[in-house]
């Protein structure tokens, strides 16, 4: 049986492979960039407000900060209690056109050690959780093994 792929939050993100990407909003008026999505109004209060416009952020950026998980999260976070906990890595990623920093959980065997201050990831689909019938889907960060 195959499940649904669904992501776990409508309008974030699209695409797969290459083509996958973060989903923002940016003010025509004020040039400002917004993630998670804001689709009522500009948060710039220097902004006199405009069209908050879709906008595909970048793929790559640079780790501003890195942890690791050494506690089961809370609900929405879903895992099974029965299985032992493992810890995963959570990245916050400067994006250096948009400039801002959009946090996320780091690939797949990617630890907390692997990683560095100032190093280039890159987003990928990832899952966040899968039950009888669905795939629920989210993003990742992925070193991308250039520069440091």
């Amino acid at each position: 049986m195959s499940r649904t792929r669904t992501p776990a939050v409508a309008g974030w993100f699209a695409g797969e492979g290459d083509a996958f990407r973060l989903l923002g909003t940016r003010c025509s008026a004020c040039a400002a960039v917004f993630f998670p999505r804001e689709d009522t109004h500009c948060r710039n209060p220097g902004c006199p407000g405009g069209t908050l416009v879709e906008t595909p952020l970048s793929r790559r950026g640079r780790i501003w900060s890195y942890t690791d998980t050494r506690y089961r999260p809370p609900s929405p976070y879903v895992s099974n209690p029965e299985l032992p906990w493992e810890p995963y890595a959570l990245i916050a990623v400067e994006l250096e056109s948009e400039r801002i920093v959009v946090l996320g959980q780091a690939a797949p065997g990617t630890a907390a050690a692997d990683l560095g201050v100032g190093m280039e990831v890159e987003v990928v689909p990832g899952v966040l959780h899968e039950d009888t019938e669905t795939t629920w889907t989210t993003w990742n960060w992925r070193p991308t093994g250039v520069g440091a």
